[in-house]
């Protein structure tokens, strides 16, 4: 399949030409949504409902109220602008490519390694902040703003928001502190589109009357249409003149704007409730096709109404190949099918969501248990408290949602709960690094550390669905303290087989290879791939690996690990994680208590750095952590040939 962008040429003409301001601007974002849809098909995933709902506000500010194209993008007196929610950075890097900022090959190189983040990341040209999690904006564009004031630069800071974004509490923090300390130079934009994930942001946790509640912390607020560009010229024109106040913008928008199906919910319900479909992942084929073709039509008849002349539209068309089922599975939807089942026989426990129920399966235990299952919306240190509540009065909570913003962002909730000496489990999705395209803010690689600090916390990451349901049922039955799960998000590479005769038993690991050369522990589907893609290397040129699946990621039977060494020369720890904090460390501990470290090497192949952006198998290689470069540096052998029966079994990466 072949992808080819609108040029930049064509972008200059239109912004060179003469004719109606209104329209040279719908064309203009026309043919940027047009380069959006392009890119997030080209990368696999990418957030297309948020790029198209925010396009018409972000060329509105590039093309007629920022400074930077006139001043330079490092000038002091620059006017700044961000998102806060980063999900719509596809179309802000389409955007880019049309002013001249980012160059073609890297808009086609969308979620790639050396190509353009799946969340904006200041390494990226005309980015000035790094987003990700959520409701950290408002307070970055105080702190920009303020400095402006304090070394006396010019320019105004602007910061895009999400609408769900305004369920975390630190926007709150943010809304009274800005005007408390009269930092009057930010204009923030809520994108108001009405949806979160897949569902309308009233049904997840409603935030109106927003004008209202942000008015009563000082700002001047005013609500309009986000796509109407003259009453955006109209509303920035006005917010010149206001200079004793903070200002907002509450700009009503249509998610998946300029593509009528992508406009539109699913005419599904989920519970009485409308789905959304298009938040995130490429389109698939019939759906591009569709999507490319209303752009073009679009695009048409905006030039020719504003007499540019024909666009030059380029020739994408998919293939049309039929879509063939791969052998995967998902450990999560194991994980959900496990609560539903074990619901049944423990009335106990209840379910917390984080507005992610899709993506963390949870959809069937919500419809199958409403009473037993909260939906607290974007507020994770909310969720966790909650569920410190919860568990004071008797019960068991669950809760769920991305490890990143679960174990590290509630980290002292967290804490807090787990000296009250209750019991809760923490289900910690999307951990590691796989799939690597949304970019290190998704990329959970210290959740391990922020977790084993506590003493009172087993930690478990399983490396296939039945393992994932022994330890589902393990935390909820059987474990006496705080539990963290540790799940995969996307696609197993391949299904783990485990022993025959294999017990799930705490601290105790199993042999899924045979070696006497060298041992190697890991856990978790992806990493277990790598190593036993590993010890198919190795094996090839007669050296035997010993490959340890330990799901226990700081619980450690002594006896069972002094036995399963004792044949041992060279021992490794495969993290997917950083090299500080993970199974590394704690197995390293435990040699050195039992005795049985001196005479042997040990070897931690963990992060040392920031995870990369990119499809698993570029990102893994770049760390040197796929089973090739592993059976290299577990060897001491920089050539191994490729084996031909040894084949990576990664697809694009899951969107998310």
């Amino acid at each position: 399949m072949n992808f080819n962008l609108i040029k930049k040429s064509e972008f200059d003409k239109v912004r060179s030409s003469g004719g109606d301001w209104a329209t040279k601007m719908e064309l203009f974002a026309d043919m940027c949504r047009y380069n959006t849809l392009v890119a997030v098909k080209k990368a696999g995933s990418g957030h297309l409902g948020s790029s198209l709902s925010a396009m018409d506000i972000t060329t509105y500010l590039y093309l007629n109220e920022l400074n930077v194209l006139e001043v330079g993008l490092d000038s002091p007196d620059r006017d700044i602008y961000f998102s806060s929610k980063g999900h719509d950075v596809p179309g802000l890097y389409a955007l880019f490519y049309a002013l001249g900022i980012i160059p073609e090959e890297k808009l086609l190189m969308l979620r790639r390694l050396n190509g353009l983040d799946g969340h904006p990341e200041v390494r990226q040209p005309g980015i000035e902040a790094s987003t990700g999690s959520l409701g950290m904006g408002i307070s970055k564009a105080k702190g920009m703003a303020w400095a402006k004031n304090y070394n006396k630069s010019k320019g105004h800071v602007y910061v895009l928001t999400g609408d769900g974004e305004f369920q975390e509490g630190q926007i709150y923090e943010s809304l009274q502190a800005t005007a408390h300390q009269k930092v009057n130079n930010v204009i923030a934009i809520m994108d108001h589109n009405k949806y979160q994930t897949d569902m309308l942001v009233a049904d997840v946790n409603n935030i109106e009357d927003v004008v209202e509640k942000v008015k009563a912390f000082g700002w001047y607020v005013v609500r309009i249409n986000g796509h109407d560009y003259n009453m955006l010229k109209h509303t920035f024109d006005a917010m010149k003149k206001l200079i004793d106040k903070p200002k907002m913008i509450i700009a009503d928008t249509i998610k998946g704007r300029g593509v009528s199906f992508m406009e539109k919910p699913l005419t599904e319900t989920f519970q009485g409730k409308t789905l959304y479909k298009w938040h995130s992942g490429a389109p698939d084929d019939e759906s591009y096709d569709k999507g490319l073709a209303e752009l073009t039509e679009a695009i048409n008849k905006l030039s020719e109404k504003l007499g540019v002349g024909k666009i030059q539209i380029p020739e994408n068309k998919s293939e049309g190949k039929p879509i063939t089922k791969l052998d995967k599975e998902f450990v999560t939807e194991a994980y959900g099918e496990a609560l539903v089942e074990l619901a049944k026989t423990n009335k106990k426990f209840v379910v917390l969501d984080g507005d992610l129920s899709a993506d963390c399966k949870l959809r069937n235990f919500e419809k199958t248990y409403p009473d037993r299952f909260i939906e607290n919306g974007i507020a994770e240190q909310d969720m966790v408290s909650m569920a410190g509540g919860l568990a004071r009065m008797g019960l068991i909570p669950i809760v769920n949602t991305f490890a990143s913003f679960l174990a590290a962002r509630a980290n002292e909730h967290i804490y807090n709960n787990a000296g009250e000496k209750t019991k809760i489990i923490y289900t910690c999705h999307f951990s590691g690094m796989i799939p690597a395209g949304p970019g290190k803010s998704h990329q959970s690689v210290r959740d391990i550390s922020l977790f084993g600090a506590l003493p009172n916390v087993t930690i478990i990451q399983p490396c296939n669905a039945e393992e994932t349901k022994w330890a589902t049922d393990y935390c909820i039955n059987k474990a006496e303290e705080n539990c963290m799960l540790r799940l995969v998000i996307g696609p197993s590479p391949e299904r783990i087989q485990l022993p025959k005769d294999y017990k799930f038993k705490v601290g105790v690991g199993a042999e899924l290879t045979r070696g006497t050369d060298a041992i190697l522990f890991g856990y978790g589907p992806v990493m277990l791939h790598e190593a036993l893609v590993a010890a198919d290397y190795l094996k090839k040129i007669g050296f035997g690996l010993k490959v340890i699946n330990m799901p226990w990621l700081n619980k450690i039977d002594k006896e069972w690990l002094n036995k399963v060494v004792s044949d041992q020369k060279k021992i490794f720890v495969l993290e997917d994680h950083s090299a500080v904090g993970g199974l590394g460390d704690r197995l390293l501990n435990e040699f050195v208590s039992i005795g049985v470290i001196s005479g042997k090497e040990f070897t931690n192949l963990g992060l040392t750095e920031y995870p990369e952006c990119g499809t698993p198998l570029e990102v893994l290689e770049f760390h040197k952590l796929d089973g090739k470069s592993l059976a290299q540096r577990i060897s001491g052998i920089n050539e191994i040939e490729t084996a031909e029966a040894v084949k990576q079994k990664y697809t694009a990466d899951a969107p998310q």
